[in-house]
């Protein structure tokens, strides 16, 4: 299973495996690297630090199906702090057809607060 996540702080606590971004850039440069193979989960966070968006990520993908040719995504899963962002996120990248849920904010923790490359593996659990 190919799971991505681009998010400044988070990380999955369930165990779940997942190459993870922390920038936009990193994000971009993440999907490139997939670029021909399925992504059975992408998830999305809106504000990645200072003034950095999750939009650029977005606009990556919104072009990729304006020229016929959308990433092949079981799902986007998005969320956010910030409600408007995660909307609009949502409405922007259903309109070009892929499948997107707001998800709850709940599956994510800060972890040990030790930084994570984008091309880092990473399987956070709960702290007990």
């Amino acid at each position: 299973m190919t799971v991505l996540l681009i998010d400044d702080l988070r990380s999955f606590v369930d165990g779940r495996a997942a190459t993870v971004a922390r920038t936009s850039a990193d994000g971009i440069a993440l999907l490139a690297r997939h670029r021909g193979a399925r992504l059975d989960e992408l998830w999305l966070d809106h504000d990645l630090g200072g003034d950095d968006t999750i939009w650029p990520v977005v606009e990556v993908l919104e072009r990729a199906a304006f020229e016929e040719r959308p990433f092949d995504i079981g799902l986007i899963l998005i969320h956010s702090a910030n409600p408007s962002g995660a909307a609009k996120m949502a409405q922007a990248l259903r309109h070009w057809g892929y499948p997107v849920r707001l998800a709850a904010g709940g599956y994510v923790s800060l972890g040990d607060g030790g930084e994570v490359g984008a091309d880092e593996e990473v399987a956070d659990h709960r702290p007990v």
